[in-house]
This record gives structure tokens, sequence and C-alpha cells, in this order.
């Protein structure tokens, strides 16, 4: 048994309900012949940072900061996020309000939903946005609904919640990837150090997708787990927010899942959004 099996993992993956129901059997030490966890929580900003720095062992991050880390990381075929109508909005206060120029809010220059927003920007704002304002991505919405910005890039349950907030949907970036590309949107993806070699990687993967279908099998059980991470939400938000972002691509991306994270990044790649990837960068382990 090598070292790498017989410590705990590294791994920091966000409080969001999604994260935690996916990893709650794995993380709690239900899954037979997985390796133990040793989770930090962060939102994804904290995570691609970590990521690019060579932090932890096994990260969620944003599919727009693979290029950077994929020397050192892989990336494993489950566990992420990707799926149909469940993209990233962007809200204002009024109605159909014209972005040219206009102060946005994002939670993160290297997330995927601002890079699914710079592209969605590119094809319908020949202007160009003005200035981009990065928060945490629960400060956005106040931000908005209070005029401290014009507008605001939301993500996780804001889909949800935004009309609480007497806020407007101005543009869903998911619904322009699907209609210009036919392809599910990559959101969030989970990443292994490569170096914790062939076999501890199988393992990791096998072990998620387990995790995965445990949750799926019996909900009721990872129930405590997600609610005591979930930030007072709302239960029935909560249920809302694992069924949008919990699909078959979180248990295997498939071909569909690949292609996807493929076409982001080699168009995001051709607009000179991101470094262009290696030929057999996503392939796994």
């Amino acid at each position: 048994m090598t070292t790498s099996e017989q410590r705990s993992l590294p791994i920091a993956y966000s409080p969001c309900p999604n994260d935690t129901f996916v990893f709650d059997a794995l993380a709690h030490g239900r899954v037979p012949g997985a390796p133990a966890l040793d989770v930090t929580f962060a939102d994804i900003d904290i995570t691609n940072g970590m990521a690019e720095r060579g932090e932890l062992d096994v990260l969620k991050v944003s599919y727009a900061v693979l290029p950077y880390v994929l020397d050192e990381y892989a990336l494993l075929p489950c566990g992420g996020a990707l799926g149909r109508g469940c993209g990233p909005l962007v809200l204002t206060r009024e109605a159909g309000t014209d972005l040219t120029g206009r102060t946005v809010a994002v939670p993160s220059e290297r997330s995927t939903a601002y890079l699914l927003f710079r592209l969605w920007a590119a094809d319908t704002l020949p202007g160009g946005v003005g200035e981009i304002v990065v928060m945490p991505f629960h400060e956005i919405m106040p931000a908005v609904r209070d005029g401290r910005v014009d507008a605001g890039l939301v993500i996780h349950e804001a889909r949800f919640t935004y009309q609480d907030y007497g806020l407007h949907k101005l543009a869903d970036m998911g619904e322009h990837w699907e209609r210009t590309t036919g392809l599910p949107i990559p959101l969030g993806a989970i990443i292994a150090r490569r170096s914790l070699g062939e076999e501890a990687l199988t393992r990791l993967a096998a072990s998620i997708r387990t995790s995965v279908r445990m949750a799926w099998d019996d909900p009721e059980v990872s129930r405590p787990y997600v609610m005591a991470h979930a930030q007072e939400m709302d239960p029935a938000v909560a249920d809302q927010h694992i069924g949008l972002y919990v699909n078959e691509f979180t248990a295997d991306l498939g071909e569909d899942g690949y292609a996807a994270v493929r076409g982001l990044l080699t168009r995001a790649a051709a607009e000179g959004l991101l470094p262009p990837l290696g030929p057999k960068a996503l392939d796994f382990p």
C-alpha cells in the first residue's frame, strides 16, 4: 500500500448542497475501500487559487482554471457539475438594462461563470462591458439591489432566489452556451494531483462515483450534512440546487461531458481568454 493510500487525502470543495450531497458518503467513511478525506470547505474562487498554488491533493474547481493546473492535476471523470438549464445568470435592477460600459460584479475572474459571461458578451455586447468587480457570490445580489453595481453575474442557488431581491434576469449564460453549441454547460470540475499515481486516482474516481450513487439511493442520509453547511438555505431550495447540479454528468462525464469541456476551453482559447490545452491534457488518469 502506498503512502498516498494510507493517509487522509486533503480535499477542498464548497459548502453548497451539490458538493456536500456528492461527497457525504465518502467524507463520512461509508464508501467501502475508499480513501479517507480531510475536508476543507471553501468557495470556488478560493479553491481555484489553491489549485494554481498546488496546495491540496483534491479540489473542486472551475473548468475555466484547468489550463493553468493540468500539468500538476488530472481531471477526474466524475464528481463535478455539468448540465443543461443550469447556467449562471446576469441580473439587473431594471429589466432590459443595456450593459455596455456598465459595472458588473462577478464571483471570480477565473470562474467558468465569468468565462461563459465573457463569451456571451463577445457575442451580444459589441461595445463591451465596463468595470468588472470581483466579490463573494453571496454579496452580489445585495450589491445589485442597492445600486452599488449595475449588474451581477450569479451562480448556485441565486437562480432560485433572485426575485426575492427584486432583481430581473437579463440573460442566462447557459441558454446562450447551449443555443450556440448544443452542448451541456461545464461548471465545476474535480481534479486530483497526478503524483498520487494511476492506481490511487482510479480508486478515488470509483469512490466518488459510489458516493454519488449512494446519495441518490437514499437522499435523506445526506440531508444533515447538506443542511449543516447550506448557510441557512431553505431545504426546498437545497433540494432544487441538488436536482439541478447533480446529474448523469456527475456520475460520469461521458462523451458529451468531455465534448462540452473541450468545447468551452477551445473556444475560450480562440478568443484569447485562456491559454490553449495540450492534446492529452484532459486524459484520465
